[in-house]
């Protein structure tokens, strides 16, 4: 179906490449370039005059403090070879880390140690596109999908694999094209040079059209089928077994219009999770007036019940506690768990050990609000996914 997909960036060092604020990530980012350049220039020093062969042990010459650098394989090969590098502002853009969890990162070939396809999905932070995230083989956790419109990370879903909308290809007009191509039509590059191209495959949309009979399907209707289809519970119980060992598979469903219409339906909540109307959370405050620093968040906490957890309450902080969240929203579980507890456990202050860099919530909206009506905006998008999804029509394959 479709003809360009990746794996979502893989960064090896997420606490330095990462960060809920843009300056905590470009301070970050400044300082490990700045030591990587003085550890290159001192190792350069230290191997001049030398062969190859008798350069010294890279270990026993680099300052490896874990709060100034974090090194990786690729990074170590660059050293070896001597390649400059600058912070370049222009690589931080918005990601998805993890369902319902955006952060800014550091998009760039060589301090990520994986980028796959994702440079053609998002060439630059100009360029739109949506991903359909899907867990992928060796995933360590229950299948499931998630549509982003920014950089996925890897494990944005387990081991997740990318399915674009788009895929933009970098054209270079001083390129001498063979004669036969001389008077084709092409497409005209955009201001950047590159060719935005369908990842949905040619052939898909015919066999789309000729099975369904139905010739005004497009790409786009054939897009949200999928992701209709991924949210299926009964194409996820029928399939769990291949869905760990491959890329899914999709069925031709009796009724195409409706898993398309619902992925689209789910890509809007989905898409749209910071902008919805909040579900109408009863807020209990412990202050007559409170100020906007009394809705910093550290950790939030379910409340307690008599038999233990009660996840109708959570604890937002000393001096707020939101109260009368729907039970049914815990059914939408996407890449192991609820939705809302990805929003608890990600919007928390965490140290990372071995850099001490802080990672605050707080910092990603200058709104004080923010996190609060997250929590009732991820409430509300759960609560539609579970009554798009419990309305999914049985798959009922065409043969």
């Amino acid at each position: 179906i479709f003809d360009m997909y990746s794996q979502g960036v893989l960064t090896s060092r997420d606490a330095w490449a990462y960060n809920s604020g843009r300056d905590a990530l470009a301070g970050n980012m400044r300082r490990m370039i700045e030591t990587y350049e003085t550890e290159r220039q001192r190792y350069a020093r230290a191997s001049a005059g030398l062969q190859k062969g008798d350069w010294p042990d890279i270990e026993k010459i680099v300052d490896t403090d874990a709060k100034k650098i974090s090194w990786s394989a690729n990074l170590k090969t660059d050293l070896l070879r001597n390649k400059p590098y600058t912070f370049e502002d222009a690589d931080i853009v918005r990601t998805m880390y993890r369902p319902f969890h955006a952060q800014w990162g550091y998009f760039n070939r060589r301090f990520n140690e994986r980028v796959y396809q994702q440079p053609r999905l998002f060439p630059t932070q100009r360029h739109e596109n949506l991903v359909i995230c899907a867990a992928g083989s060796g995933a360590n956790k229950a299948f499931s999908a998630f549509i982003t419109a920014n950089v996925p990370d890897y494990e944005l879903v387990s081991k997740g694999q990318g399915f674009p909308l788009y895929w933009y290809e970098k054209v270079d007009e001083n390129e001498d094209r063979p004669q036969g191509e001389m008077f084709e039509d092409r497409p005209t590059p955009d201001a950047d040079g590159y060719i935005r191209r369908d990842a949905i495959s040619d052939w898909a949309l015919g066999e789309y059209r000729r099975r369904y009979e139905d010739d005004s399907i497009t790409k786009e209707d054939i897009f949200w089928y999928v992701y209709g289809i991924l949210h299926s519970p009964e194409y996820k119980d029928r399939f769990a077994a291949d869905l760990k060992k491959m890329v899914p598979r999709i069925p031709f469903a009796a009724d195409f219009r409706a898993f398309s219409n619902a992925g689209r339906e789910l890509g809007q909540w989905h898409l749209n999770y910071e902008t919805v109307e909040p579900y109408p959370l009863e807020e209990e405050t412990g202050r007559l007036v409170m100020e906007d620093a009394d809705y910093r968040v550290h950790k939030m906490v379910f409340g307690k019940g008599s038999g233990g957890k009660d996840k109708s309450v959570i604890v937002y902080n000393p001096h707020l506690t939101l109260k009368g969240i729907p039970l049914e929203a815990y059914d939408y579980v996407v890449n192991g768990k609820s939705a809302l507890e990805w929003v608890m456990e990600r919007y928390a202050v965490s140290i990372h050990k071995a850099s001490q860099i802080k990672n605050d919530p707080n910092d990603w909206s200058d709104d004080p609000h923010y996190i609060v009506d997250l929590i009732k905006r991820v409430t509300r998008v759960s609560v539609e996914t579970v009554h798009i999804v419990s309305g999914l029509p049985p798959l009922n394959e065409m043969e």
